[in-house]
């Protein structure tokens, strides 16, 4: 095999060498990591490993073309990437096996994830952002097959609009838009609708997005011809190819053992995509995995005996290792002394990683041993507490929970006693539940001073003429405010851009913003947030529409597995403040009625989920959102946007506060909380109740992640002494979750003097039409007697049975 030492500038042979070499260096580095950190499961030290064995050459090349300001989106097999940019050490990669939650020692996630998800810091310690163009980055991995490409699709747009928009400040996150996005997946994962999705976006929008397919003829188990049309997902895509008449993908094939032909492949696609803002595919085949899948299974049950030798001789660290010697880059000798000199040093990294994860329980164990030990002397319990002790020494390399497990449990046989000991013990528990507990369950949402729920609230200002308009009208002009304020800020979605939205909530804005910032896109859903998520990664403001609540959950996992997770995953270490809009609860029928909120609030726990109950609040609420950096869900009312509002002469500028809810009518005999469109329901049959000599106070929740974080609802209780939740959601949804906030959370049991109940729909879908939205549905007739026949329960005299 002839060598070609010529790359994009003419470079020495001494250079092209050391090159390779060090190439050759990490690709053994990566390999003896995956080989070490698969034993490392077996025995026991980790939980689980899956590894980029096999992958190591592609990937190489890679990232000789990957450039500061690039973004990553990638797949868990990367390491040897992540390893060749410095910007994984094997001593951090078994950190990471070990799940060590030190965030210094295991860069990652501080332990949140398994080994083989990365990321890279684009805030400081103060949550604001680096600078993006001067450090090459990495978007946070997420474990689920083909959940990494909606988000690159975003990554890639952010390019386009940096390119195109005029009044950006790009500085942190753009050089004119000249970044790639980089995404990595595995053959079988191209199955995926995810992968579809993405692919079909990113050939309509034209984005610089190059995608990696690293194919090694299986998913799992499942070969190929299983997993794919023809075999071949390039030749499926075939398609998707560019020619002089229509845009679409370059496409391009390589062999994933051919280091010259991986090199050139790479130099060419980053080309491509940075200078025209094409989108590329990279189909690498002929790839192996030597070591199967992950840990939880051998490769050998599945796959023939020829394919195994078929793998051992095609492994492309050993072509490229032949490559080296046939081309006489280095001798026999010399690659054996430095396999030998990697080999020790990852032995040595490994048992660095080990000793700095247990080492910090081991000193805890003998702190707790030595309190153990004096409250067995002073307990009447002293062989109980005495056993817990010897068991825990018999621990030689204990695991928080070992420690948590062992105290807790001590202190279960000194109930009724006590002595000094005995405290010093309570201590040292307490102390250390918190500190561990802080490791695992920090970060969900922003703890910066600029988080949304900090944000102070601005009322609607109104003067002497204010004039009534439709909702909408209200959405609209505080729309293009944001809009004229940030030009950082864009919106997207179906029917967002011509029309205006299908609620004319966006009239006119196209025309005045252009339809980069005002701009439509297709059906479909994943694909939307993704942009949005992506482009959020990069410093722009991006508003993803979705038409209808009920259809947001086509974008559900992209929202839960990725956006949701985000902040908690990384560590506070990224951040994508993407507003979601959408339009839900009362229209008609099964898919235009959404107000599944029970499933959202317990899928979406780290995005914020606000309803407002009229267009003032929903365009609060997108104000308090722009003046912070968290990603939240707006879901407007249905049937608001045609209902007569006052304008307020302060648009863009108020601002609904996050976390607060709101006291729309005070009454002393029971308390109602309701949220969106339902309380226009409950006002109705607050008004007829008062004919009845019942004095109802209803309290608008506003935001169900988080709810009512000033217990304003409990001060309520106080006073009426009786709760009913009104609610659209089926039985046990979010009605349940707010009564379990109120009773358990604030503490209003101790109140109440009858029982907490719920008004819910029924447990289907919404039938269509107005009958079938009375009978699915809280109806006001259905708030009138419930109401009444608790105060009856309460006091039968004053309020004798309705029926």
């Amino acid at each position: 095999m002839k060598i070609d030492p010529k790359t994009d500038n003419e470079i020495s042979f001494d250079t092209f060498q050391n090159q390779i070499l060090q190439d050759y260096e990490i690709a053994v580095t990566s390999r003896e990591c995956s080989l070490l950190g698969r034993r490392e499961v077996l025995t026991g030290k980790a939980k689980f490993g899956i590894f980029g064995d096999g992958k190591e050459l592609p990937q190489l090349a890679m990232a000789r073309s990957f450039r500061n300001g690039d973004f990553r989106s990638g797949y868990y097999r990367d390491q040897t990437f992540m390893m060749a940019l410095g910007l994984l050490t094997p001593k951090e990669f078994f950190h990471g096996l070990y799940a060590t939650t030190d965030i210094e020692k295991e860069p990652m996630s501080a332990g949140r994830q398994m080994g083989g998800h990365f990321v890279t810091y684009s805030l400081d310690e103060h949550g604001n952002w680096k600078d993006l163009t001067k450090q090459k980055n990495s978007s946070a991995d997420i474990s689920c097959t083909a959940g990494q490409m909606p988000r690159l699709l975003g990554l890639a747009q952010a390019s386009k609009m940096y390119r195109h928009l005029r009044g950006l400040d790009s500085r942190k996150f753009s050089d004119n838009g000249n970044e790639v996005a980089w995404g990595t997946i595995g053959n079988a994962s191209t199955s995926e609708g995810m992968f579809f999705e993405t692919i079909n976006a990113a050939g309509v929008l034209q984005v610089p997005m190059v995608i990696s397919i690293w194919d090694d003829a299986y998913g799992i188990s499942v070969p190929a011809k299983y997993q794919t049309t023809k075999e071949d997902i390039s030749t499926l895509l075939s398609g998707f190819q560019r020619d002089d008449k229509h845009a679409g993908f370059e496409i391009i094939k390589v062999k994933g053992w051919d280091y010259t032909a991986l090199i050139h492949a790479y130099e060419n696609a980053s080309d491509i995509a940075r200078s025209e803002h094409v989108p590329v595919l990279i189909h690498v085949t002929e790839l192996t995995q030597p070591q199967g899948h992950s840990t939880s299974g051998s490769h050998e049950r599945y796959k023939s005996e020829e394919r195994l030798e078929w793998e051992k001789n095609n492994d492309c660290n050993k072509k490229f290792r032949e490559w080296i010697l046939e081309n006489k880059i280095a001798t026999e000798d010399e690659l054996l002394e430095l396999e030998k000199s990697i080999r020790k040093q990852i032995r040595t990294a490994k048992k660095e990683a080990w000793a700095e994860h247990v080492e910090p329980q081991k000193n805890n164990k003998k702190v707790l041993v030595a309190l153990l030990d004096k409250v067995a002397e002073k307990s009447t319990n002293k062989a109980f507490i005495t056993k817990i002790k010897n068991d825990l020494i018999a621990i030689e390399e204990p695991i928080k929970k070992d420690l948590a497990a062992k105290a807790r449990k001590t202190m279960r046989y000194l109930l009724g006693e006590s002595f000094p000991e005995k405290q010093d013990l309570a201590r040292w528990t307490k102390e250390f539940l918190e500190d561990s507990q802080e490791k695992f369950s920090t970060k969900l949402y922003s703890e910066n001073p600029g988080k949304a729920t900090s944000i102070k609230e601005v009322k609607a200002v109104y003067d002497a003429n204010t004039e009534e308009v439709d909702g909408r009208v209200i959405l609209r002009d505080n729309f293009d405010v944001l809009f004229e304020k940030h030009p950082e800020a864009l919106v997207f979605g179906e029917d967002t851009g011509a029309i205006g939205d299908v609620n004319q909530g966006l009239e006119g804005l196209q025309n005045k913003y252009g339809k980069l910032r005002i701009a439509d896109a297709g059906i479909r859903e994943t694909t939307i947030i993704g942009q949005g998520i992506g482009m959020a990664l990069r410093g722009l403001r991006p508003i993803a529409e979705i038409q209808y609540l009920d259809y947001i959950f086509y974008a559900l996992p992209t929202l839960t597995d990725d956006l949701a997770t985000l902040l908690y995953r990384t560590f506070g270490k990224q951040k994508a403040p993407l507003i979601i809009r959408t339009r839900g609860h009362r229209l008609e029928g099964i898919w235009h009625s959404g107000s599944q909120m029970g499933g959202l609030i317990h899928l979406l726990r780290g995005i914020y989920i606000l309803s407002p109950r009229n267009m003032t609040k929903a365009a609060g609420f997108y104000n308090t959102l722009m003046k912070s950096d968290e990603p939240a869900l707006i879901i407007e009312s249905l049937n608001g946007y045609r209902l007569k509002e006052p304008k307020p002469t302060n648009l863009g500028e108020l601002c609904t506060p996050i976390g607060v809810v709101e006291t729309i009518k005070e009454g002393n005999d029971i308390t109602i909380v309701s949220y969106g469109s339902t309380l226009r329901i409950v006002e109705q049959a607050a008004k007829e109740l008062i004919e009845v000599g019942i004095a109802v106070e209803i309290i608008d929740a506003q935001t169900l992640l988080p709810f009512d974080i000033q217990h304003d609802t409990l001060k309520s209780i106080q006073k009426t002494n009786r709760l009913l939740v009104v609610d659209e959601d089926v039985p046990g949804g979010c009605s349940a979750y707010i009564i379990n906030e109120i009773i358990q959370k604030q503490g209003a049991y101790k109140y109440l003097d009858s029982a907490p109940q719920t008004l819910t729909a029924k447990a289907h879908r919404p039938a269509y039409g107005t009958d079938g939205d009375y009978f699915s549905k809280p109806n006001a007739e259905d708030i009138f007697e419930k109401v009444y026949n608790i105060m009856h329960e309460s006091n039968p005299e004053e309020y004798p049975a309705l029926r």
